[in-house]
């Protein structure tokens, strides 16, 4: 597969980009990248290799920018170019790590949402303390979501965890303040009630307390819910391990306790760490849009490639395609 990369976002580009691709390369064979960027500041650090190809680019979109004005504007950026390569057909997929907002943009404005699906959802996985994890739709592509739109959340991300991970008749969860069937506000009972009539394995409400336990194998929620418990686990987690190292380092006799912990701790950091789950996909739209995390280290990155090029290879978006069409006939 051919695969479009913005090589100037995030905080770590364009070091931890090149680096994550290289180790992506290796793996696999059958892999083509395209980067997109700062030419000279490419070629700095990046290794020679007959499958990656360098396409200059003289604009940035920065976080400060305003979405919708920095993809109109800015069409010459490594972001936009990297999205255009997909509408064009000279990639599969595309994948950033810079500014969210305006790269949600350039995957609505550019390549286009599946005729049916009226909000695109931005649905990463999450870890779990059982090491599966769990698909959280949507975490801020859609502030305002209407029932309607968590109903077709449900219905991607039910196709996503059974084609991609495998998992059979996934466990569907709708984030609530209670367990109970008639908690939460218009939105969550409304969407319940739509959410009971669909052929997916709907199991009720989840509580935010209860999702890293493996509540639910996929979680349906607005943006705005989304991007808050998205935010608490990962500062909860670094917070946590930030704590540790505090108290590990303060005596000797901590110190020495952590010398004998420490490969404890590095699986449960390994089980906690989102870079190891991939990037968040914008599921919606006509072709494999993923956006890696900003902070994203060469981990994130690879693990952000191995996510599109599965979503390529197993025809998600056509999968989608197919499921929206019946359903609406």
């Amino acid at each position: 597969m051919k695969l479009a990369i913005d090589a100037m976002g995030g905080d770590n580009a364009p070091a931890a980009i090149l680096e994550g691709v290289e180790k992506a390369l290796q793996e696999y064979k059958d892999l083509e990248v395209i980067l997109y960027g700062d030419e000279k500041e490419i070629n700095k650090t990046l290794k020679q290799n007959e499958r990656i190809t360098v396409t200059h680019t003289d604009e940035l979109i920065t976080s400060e920018d305003s979405p919708v004005r920095a993809v109109r504007r800015k069409k010459n950026s490594s972001m936009v170019r990297a999205v255009q390569a997909v509408k064009d057909g000279q990639a599969d997929a595309c994948i950033s790590a810079g500014n969210t907002g305006a790269y949600m943009t350039a995957g609505l404005l550019v390549v286009g949402r599946i005729k049916g699906i009226e909000r695109p959802a931005l649905s990463p996985m999450l870890p779990t303390l059982g090491g599966e994890g769990f698909l959280l739709l949507d975490v801020g592509a859609n502030m305002d979501a209407k029932p309607t739109h968590l109903a077709q959340y449900a219905t991607i991300g039910s196709i996503y965890m059974e084609k991609v991970r495998g998992i059979k008749q996934p466990r569907i969860g709708l984030l609530n303040v209670g367990s109970e069937a008639g908690k939460g506000n218009d939105l969550t009972k409304q969407a319940y009630a739509q959410l009971q009539e669909l052929p997916i394995n709907f199991i009720g409400n989840v509580e935010a307390r209860d999702l890293l336990n493996g509540a639910a194998d996929v979680v349906i929620c607005d943006g705005f819910s989304g991007n808050l418990v998205l935010k608490s686990i990962e500062g909860t987690a670094l917070s946590m391990f930030s704590l540790l190292k505090e108290q590990f380092t303060s005596s000797l006799k901590n110190k020495l306790a952590a010398g004998v912990l420490k490969p404890s701790f590095k699986q449960i950091k390994q089980k906690l760490d989102y870079s190891e789950y991939g990037g968040a996909g914008l599921f919606g739209l006509k072709a494999p849009v993923i956006k890696a995390h900003g902070s994203s280290d060469a981990q994130g990155v690879f693990s952000a490639i191995r996510q599109a090029r599965t979503m390529h290879e197993e025809n998600v978006v056509e999968l989608i395609t197919r499921e929206i069409k019946s359903s609406d006939e």
